[in-house]
């Protein structure tokens, strides 16, 4: 371009997602987990009562957004990116007293 050598990049973000020269998804999945995994953070810190109701309804409007966004893009197939993404939803479910006994499995 006008002389000058286009500098070759090895991941590219677009509208969220990551696209590597090889297009794996592990860079998808590890960010969409770290960002559900904050805002799931944010609920556990900030809400001392601990009602069901209230607590789905705030996973399901502020973290499994990021889990859902651009899945058809992600859409992981390696296990590794699989319990990624499901240790989300296992650390929301030992936000409920009577689940926490219950062993968790990868």
């Amino acid at each position: 371009m006008d002389g000058q050598p286009v500098e070759e990049v090895s991941k590219e973000k677009d509208l969220g997602v990551v696209f590597t020269k090889e297009l794996k998804v592990a860079e998808n999945c590890n960010e969409a987990y770290s960002k559900a995994n904050r805002m799931l953070e944010l609920i556990s810190r900030t809400i001392k009562y601990k009602n069901p109701a209230t607590l789905l309804n705030l996973y399901k409007s502020l973290v499994r957004p990021h889990l859902d966004y651009c899945s058809v893009v992600r859409n992981p197939h390696y296990l590794k990116d699989i319990h990624l993404l499901e240790r989300v939803q296992h650390r929301f479910t030992r936000l409920f007293p009577d689940l926490k006994s219950l062993p968790y499995k990868n």
